[in-house]
């Protein structure tokens, strides 16, 4: 076999190695830009867990209420915690 389609192969090779998409595989994916959105933030929550043995006592009732358009009978509620 003589020298020159050895050469030939080489130089075949040291050009392929050096070729763009070899480098482009080679690249940290830290350096490039990200296309995808940021992960969210977790969500806050709040959460109201009241005293054990606690439960809300409610009273309704009806009430009268003077309107320009007449008197109408309109529902009242108050409610509180009571220790149990």
């Amino acid at each position: 076999m003589s020298k020159l389609p050895l050469a030939i192969i080489l130089v075949c090779a040291a050009l392929l190695a050096a070729s763009p998409r070899a480098h482009a595989q080679q690249t940290s994916p830290i350096a490039e830009p990200s296309l995808g959105t940021p992960p969210a933030p977790p969500r806050r929550r709040i959460e109201i867990n009241p005293r054990p043995l606690l439960y809300r006592r409610c009273v309704d009732w009806y009430e009268l209420q003077h309107r320009p358009s007449g008197t109408v009978l309109y529902p009242q509620m108050r409610c509180w915690w009571v220790r149990g």
